[in-house]
């Protein structure tokens, strides 16, 4: 299995990836350089946001060591609204929540009224 991307330079390459295509994203949360989980808040800048978190082990089939997502809150089966959306306020309680248990994530913020986060492997 090849080595796994540190934290610190999956987020930065991340970051340049989205300027790269005119997406706002930034670090809202340093975490850990080497392995620190990465959770990303994509706001829409109005309907609402979607909270990714990274997909456990059990969740993945991926084997050869690169990251997998899925949604973290407001799937479409429990949000309201059937977007798959929560308001900023409970993505913000969310990792308010996550931050008290792992001091060592990273939390990225992309700003996107449509919604883009370049990021291909969510699990459903």
């Amino acid at each position: 299995m090849p080595p796994r991307v540190t934290a610190e330079l999956w987020v930065k390459a991340h970051i340049r990836r989205c300027g790269l295509h005119a997406i706002p994203a930034m670090v809202v949360r340093r975490g850990d350089n080497t392995a620190g989980a990465i959770f990303i808040k994509v706001n829409h800048l109005g309907p609402g946001c979607m909270v990714l978190a990274p997909a456990s082990s059990m969740d993945s089939s991926n084997l050869d060591g690169g990251r997998q997502w899925r949604r973290a809150l407001g799937d479409e089966r429990g949000d309201e609204r059937g977007d798959g959306l929560v308001a900023e306020a409970e993505a913000d309680a969310y990792m308010a929540r996550q931050l008290n248990m792992d001091p060592d994530l990273w939390l990225l913020e992309i700003e996107d009224r449509q919604g883009r986060h370049l990021l291909e492997d969510i699990l459903e």
